[in-house]
């Protein structure tokens, strides 16, 4: 069993080669209309804390990895986002795609770019947008995880004991066979129906993907080598480049050419030196209004106010969040979702996720880009 609040001997004496690779370059469209094109979910503060996610997800890891040892990988639209609420970074820890192409060539470039650094790197990637709420205990498995990396060829993610059957989450079954308190991944389930998602929790044997993970920079390139070769030949080795100017050139003119794929689809559930620790941190990976309620303080007729002024008659299992001097006046509601920012008001179904997406793309083509 691994501490729960003391970080390893080991983690401490080798933290300096120990880094943290935050992905924050998602639009965050399943949060439209508060999360926009120019300003998504992990530049807002929906927790009234001061700190913004990507901020807090800074903070989090910023506890047991020095300053420098922490890099953003975001999109070029979000640079000056980024150096305003992140000015303790220097400019080399802020890695701007020129565009999107999902995780895997996201994880691949900021890897190659450490790897140049400190070829002994152990690296944990993480989401910018995550809820930890038991963050001593999510720390020490992320420390125990580093060290186990380090050691060992492995690729690792955390699991999460699930508390109901959730179909919004992936899922990872372990395998009988363990190494320490490291079990192997048997098989990836994604967004599974209810009631499979049923089976799974009824098992014990499925766990939720977190979407986390941590490995060695050596393991993650070999396994990037023979299952996505065409992103070592555009996004490696060119250690020659790394940490000059001619980078960025490097990056512009390579990295719009790579394959749109996920870490997930592309190497997790094809390697078979995976291995997932489990755990249990109150975590959340805040990825759509319903997950944002369910973690949300809410009134004894369960609705959630995030901010803004409400006067709520008969109403029940609503999410509410309008400008800071907007009031809102609703009358026999239930299981809504009502969302105010600039020049939108939504108001809609708060399970219908799906829908969300449609109203965006018609907004786009309908109404134009001032309305994304």
């Amino acid at each position: 069993m691994y501490l729960s609040t003391k970080l390893s001997k080991h983690f401490i004496m080798n933290k300096n080669h120990n880094y943290c690779v935050i992905m924050g370059g998602g639009i965050g469209s399943r949060f439209w209309p508060v999360s926009r094109k120019s300003l998504p979910k992990q530049f807002l503060d929906f927790f009234g804390t001061g700190r913004t996610l990507l901020q807090q997800t800074f903070d989090r890891f910023h506890k047991i990895l020095p300053l420098e040892n922490i890099f953003i990988v975001t999109n070029a639209l979000y640079a000056e986002l980024i150096k305003e609420q992140l000015p303790e970074l220097n400019p080399g820890q802020i890695l701007l795609e020129p565009t999107r192409r999902n995780t895997a060539p996201c994880i691949a470039w900021a890897s190659y770019h450490i790897q140049a650094i400190d070829p002994e790197a152990n690296i944990v990637v993480t989401p910018s947008d995550h809820l930890i709420l038991k963050e001593n205990d999510f720390l020490s498995a992320i420390s125990h995880s580093l060290d186990f990396a380090s050691q060992n060829n492995k690729l690792v993610t955390l699991g999460i004991k699930p508390n109901r059957p959730e179909t919004r989450y992936g899922y990872i079954q372990i395998d009988e066979e363990r190494k320490d308190d490291f079990y192997k991944v048997k098989t990836f389930t994604e967004k599974p129906e209810l009631e499979l998602a049923k089976v799974f929790v009824e098992s014990g044997e499925f766990y939720w993907n977190s979407g986390l993970f941590i490995w060695n920079v050596n393991t993650i390139l070999k396994a990037f080598d023979h299952f996505i070769p065409e992103l070592s030949t555009k996004l490696g080795p060119g250690k020659d480049i790394y940490g000059t100017v001619l980078e960025e050139k490097f990056i512009n003119e390579n990295f719009p050419s790579c394959p749109n794929v996920s870490i997930d689809l592309g190497i997790m559930e094809r390697a078979d030196n995976v291995f997932v620790l489990l755990g249990d941190f109150g975590w959340s990976d805040l990825g759509t209004w319903s997950s944002l309620y369910d973690v949300y303080p809410k009134d004894k007729e369960e609705n959630a106010v995030l901010k803004g002024h409400s006067l709520l008659y008969n109403c029940n299992n609503n999410i509410i969040i309008l400008p800071q001097n907007k009031l809102a006046v609703l009358q026999g509601l239930e299981g809504y979702l009502i969302a105010e920012s600039d020049n939108i008001l939504l108001i809609c179904k708060k399970d219908e996720e799906n829908a969300i997406r449609k109203f965006v793309n018609d907004a786009q083509i309908k109404l134009g880009e001032e309305f994304i």
